[in-house]
């Protein structure tokens, strides 16, 4: 096997959500040229229309999808999950599970339990399923390492900033930006991606999407969240590094071939082992140009 096949696929970047009950949508996202798909059986689905969401999207998950496929179950600790989990969980082409309203390590915990009991143990089974945190309230903030570190199956955490902005009362959007800083540092220290940001509401508004965009690569985040697939390239471009990074990156790299103790660059900056290691991030994102 050559050293290009071991090379780990780029992460993602676009995550797009589309409402369960709307299979034409859904069937529009798989070819909108999103990294993973979201189906949502939660907030984007009126009551009366969860049941037909569920069997809608557990006949999507019969076969794989051409795209990564995750679903937005309903509330951790409301009454419709045990049913979404049910329809959904054994399904071959299910490649993750978005929890909401996660407020606890004891809900993943009791969720990828509720789950390993629905799969099929046996290899031809595949692999332990993507679980993946929504932290929308105060409490979950204030716990999100607590929830990131909680079970081997959680692969990220991120905000629903729109629920957390109301438990907050937040009228302004830098008010959520110390919850932002937290979740993200949370993320890294039980060792996960970083997060992807939440959605940007507004579809129409793409100069305000990139805006956004710019300042959540500050904090620390890696992708986002779409409603709406125009929204897709605009986060792509945002969150590609630039060809000064690329630059920086490839001299990092090569300069730690040489040398695997910390040491200084031409220009000055001293290289370690954290320096390269966020060095072959950035190249592996540039292999998505």
């Amino acid at each position: 096997m050559t050293a290009h096949a071991l090379r780990p696929p780029p992460p993602p970047l676009t995550w797009l959500y589309v409402p369960g009950d709307r299979p034409r949508v859904v069937a529009g996202a798989l070819a909108s040229g999103a990294d993973v798909v979201v189906v949502d059986l939660e907030d984007a689905v009126a009551p009366e229309r969860k049941e037909y969401a569920r069997a809608a999207t557990a006949e999507l998950l019969s076969e794989p999808p051409p795209v990564p496929v995750h679903v937005r179950v309903n509330a951790v600790d409301g009454p419709l999950l045990a049913a979404d989990l049910a329809a959904v969980a054994p399904r071959p082409g299910l490649a993750g599970l978005r929890l909401p309203k996660v407020t606890s390590a004891e809900q993943v915990v009791r969720v990828a339990a509720q789950v390993r009991a629905l799969r099929d143990p046996s290899p031809a089974g595949g692999p332990d399923l993507v679980l993946h945190a929504l932290l929308e309230t105060a409490l979950a903030v204030e716990r999100a390492y607590a929830i990131a570190s909680a079970h081997p199956w959680l692969r990220g955490v991120s905000l629903g900033e729109s629920d957390l902005r109301a438990d907050l009362g937040v009228p302004r959007d830098g008010g959520l930006d110390w919850s932002r800083a937290r979740v993200v540092v949370a993320a890294r220290a039980a060792g996960l991606p970083p997060p992807a940001q939440s959605v940007y509401p507004d579809i129409r508004d793409l100069e305000g999407l990139a805006a956004s965009c710019a300042h959540g690569r500050a904090l620390g985040f890696l992708g986002r969240a779409a409603v709406h697939p125009r929204q897709l390239p605009v986060i792509e471009r945002a969150y590609l590094p630039t060809e000064r990074e690329l630059e920086e990156a490839e001299t990092i790299v090569k300069a730690a071939t040489a040398d695997r103790g910390a040491q200084a660059l031409p220009d000055g900056r001293f290289v370690d082992a954290a320096v390269v290691a966020a060095a072959r991030r950035t190249l592996a994102l540039a292999r998505r140009r």
